[in-house]
């Protein structure tokens, strides 16, 4: 079984980490009326990568 190389996971991870965390500081803002404190958007971010990162060892690019 072939997986995606180790580059292409690690991206998409860094990006659903980084937006994931961006849409939580934004929906806290729009809330609370303060930022969100960074400790909070590292562990939403974080939680993020944990299932995406075991999701994406699992995808297998198509064959042409």
């Amino acid at each position: 079984m072939f997986h995606l190389p180790f580059w292409q996971r690690l991206l998409i991870t860094v990006i659903a980490m980084l937006f994931v965390s961006w849409i939580a500081g934004r929906v806290w803002l729009s809330i609370l009326n303060f930022p969100l404190p960074s400790y909070i958007g590292g562990f939403v971010g974080g939680l993020t990568a944990l299932p995406v990162w075991e999701f994406l060892k699992r995808i297998r690019p198509r064959e042409a």
